[in-house]
């Protein structure tokens, strides 16, 4: 799975980015601090199965604290986008084009309305940060529309002349952008256009370019800086002006100090949580109290949450609709290895033991012969769909 970051310049994109991934990136108050993409691990945070078992898990990919497990997942932040980006404004269609691969995106906004529309740093509440959503939306839908109108007309001719299945020719024509047959099928459903599809008109394609971008490349905002004085009007504003997306508060440079103090040992901190614990209050100086005060007070007692983790989590299990699933070798939740529940995969809704397996290893699937849920002890069948949370032992012919 890739999650692709992106917004305007100087929203805090590097800044979340370093948040979830605890990557060393460039961060500064200026536009294009960021050039060429960065890349990095992120983490999504599940309960881990070991709690119910109790037992100790060792994870083979990410790591648990105290049963809250943290699944990995690959993450990217481009440059920042600018106004028509999509015709190639400040490097556009370059950073827009590292996001064909991602299979969903994280729009970056400054909620305090503290960046202008060129991504420089204005006085707070200032700007309105609808504008940056409404900007956003024409860009990707734009860069989706000019990919699939390059080579649009002579390929929905050469279709109709060898009397091919549009939406299967579709897949294949754009599986550079993550777009399967299924997704196709939705469009043409929901839209319900002529097959023809040399017949259509610009119009038409736009429309079906942002249908599918839609489906393929999903979106959730985060409204970054919430700690501002202000922005949580914004929010609300923007959450009841935009119901379809998923708006959600966050303070990455609040995580970010977290995460660093927890890392040099300062804090006891866990992603996600309402709060730390102070390791030994006299190795912190007067700034580092002040800020961890700071962040106590107006971030994690107000909000619960930074948001940075809510972000990645919810963008994941709600929007793309995934869940998480744990496979074992043995009923004694170990792999060859003998590491206990080592593995936890994050799959779509609906995935069947056999398409599971297949997931995990080629040779896995086609010997395939049935899985039991380690939970109940009941064997799950081959066209079974798995549930979220399910630890399950999967028996091969060889």
């Amino acid at each position: 799975m890739l999650i692709g970051v992106v917004g305007k310049a100087n929203v805090g994109k590097s800044t979340f980015f370093k948040a979830a991934t605890l990557a060393d990136v460039e961060i500064a108050n200026y536009p294009f601090t960021t050039i060429d993409k960065n890349q990095g691990v992120g983490f999504v945070k599940v309960s881990c199965a070991d709690k119910e078992f109790k037992v100790e898990c060792r994870p083979r990919f990410g790591y648990c604290i105290k049963g809250n497990r943290f699944v990995p997942l690959e993450m990217i932040d481009v440059a920042g986008l600018v106004p028509e980006a999509h015709l190639g404004k400040g490097r556009g269609n370059e950073f827009l084009d590292d996001l064909r691969q991602a299979d969903l995106l994280i729009h970056l906004i400054d909620i305090s309305g503290g960046t202008n529309e060129q991504g420089e740093p204005i006085t707070p509440l200032s700007y309105d940060p609808e504008k940056d959503v409404r900007f956003l939306e024409v860009e990707i839908d734009m860069w989706f529309f000019g990919l699939l109108k390059k080579s649009w007309e002579r390929f929905a001719k050469q279709v109709k002349q060898e009397k091919k299945e549009i939406e299967k020719e579709i897949a294949k024509q754009f599986s550079g952008l993550k777009i399967n047959e299924d997704m196709v099928k939705w469009v043409f459903d929901k839209l319900k256009f002529d097959k023809d599809a040399a017949s259509w008109k610009e119009e038409e394609l736009k429309r079906f370019a942002t249908e599918l971008r839609k489906i393929s490349k999903p979106m959730l905002i985060a409204a970054n800086k919430i700690d501002f004085p202000g922005s949580d009007d914004n929010l609300k504003r923007l959450q009841k002006e935009f119901p379809d997306y998923l708006i959600i508060g966050c303070s990455a440079e609040s995580e970010v100090a977290l995460r660093e103090a927890s890392k040099h040992g300062l804090i006891k901190y866990i992603p996600g949580e309402d709060n730390f614990e102070t390791v030994d209050e006299k190795k912190l100086n007067e700034r580092q109290k002040r800020a961890l005060d700071f962040i106590k007070r107006n971030v994690l007692e107000k909000y619960r949450t930074t948001g940075v983790q809510d972000v990645l989590n919810r963008a994941v299990f709600e929007l793309l609709g995934y869940i998480a699933v744990y496979p074992v070798a043995t009923n004694k939740l170990t792999d060859k290895d003998k590491n206990i529940l080592p593995d936890c995969f994050l799959v779509p809704k609906a995935t069947t033991a056999s398409e599971f397996a297949f997931r995990i290893h080629t040779d896995i699937g086609k010997n395939f012969i049935k899985a039991i849920d380690l939970k109940t002890k009941k064997v799950i069948g081959k066209e079974s769909p798995l549930k979220d949370g399910d630890v399950i032992e999967i028996m091969t012919l060889k």
